[in-house]
């Protein structure tokens, strides 16, 4: 297979990692107040990464099926063209029921960029609402209406590539900060284990 899978995901993972460590570690640490770290680690570790396993497993192993059993091309091709968001559409060609097929995966892909953009809304909220988890209801639809206008300005002008670019940069800074945070979580764990020996 000609595919380059290291090129192909490097760009895709920096960006969206960054995004996903800053708004959905924040809105994960604001619903998880309250529970015990093995109730975290079980239900917003283990379970999601289970999933996404199975996920990632069974569409990926479709489409390599498709293409080294019956030959099929089209996943292949839409990948290597750098057309992501036709890959799945292209695999379910390949399958029965591809209608049904593809309106569950784009109501399942509105249903993921509707919750994303309400949970980041929502951290955007409590941060400029300095801390105030019951900020004004006017507040919270301007920080929606204002995300939705940015991502559609960006996407219309073509302004994605300078945000990605922008957050690579970034990152690696980013990156050395989460790892002291994480020697301090296992300092503070270890800690507090020794207390309650």
């Amino acid at each position: 297979m000609p595919l380059s899978l290291p090129k192909i995901a490097a760009n895709h993972k920096k960006f969206y990692k960054d995004i996903y460590i800053f708004y959905f570690g924040t809105f994960i640490a604001r619903i998880s107040k309250g529970r015990t770290v093995r109730e975290f680690v079980i239900f917003v570790l283990l379970l999601p990464t289970t999933l996404c396993l199975i996920w990632f497993s069974a569409f990926g192993g479709t489409a390599i099926h498709q293409f080294l059993t019956e030959g099929y091309t089209g996943v292949t091709e839409a990948v290597e063209t750098f057309n992501y968001e036709l890959a799945l559409f292209k695999m379910f060609e390949g399958l029965p029921w591809t209608t049904l097929l593809s309106c569950v995966a784009m109501t399942l892909t509105i249903i993921f960029f509707v919750t994303s953009s309400d949970s980041g809304s929502l951290i955007i909220d409590i941060i400029a609402a300095g801390g105030k988890v019951d900020a004004p209801i006017p507040q919270r639809v301007f920080w929606c209406t204002a995300e939705g206008l940015v991502a559609i300005a960006l996407l219309l002008g073509g302004g994605l590539k300078a945000l990605q670019a922008a957050s690579l940069a970034t990152g690696f800074p980013f990156a050395i900060v989460l790892l002291g945070m994480g020697v301090c979580v296992w300092i503070g764990l270890r800690a507090e284990l020794r207390e309650s020996d």
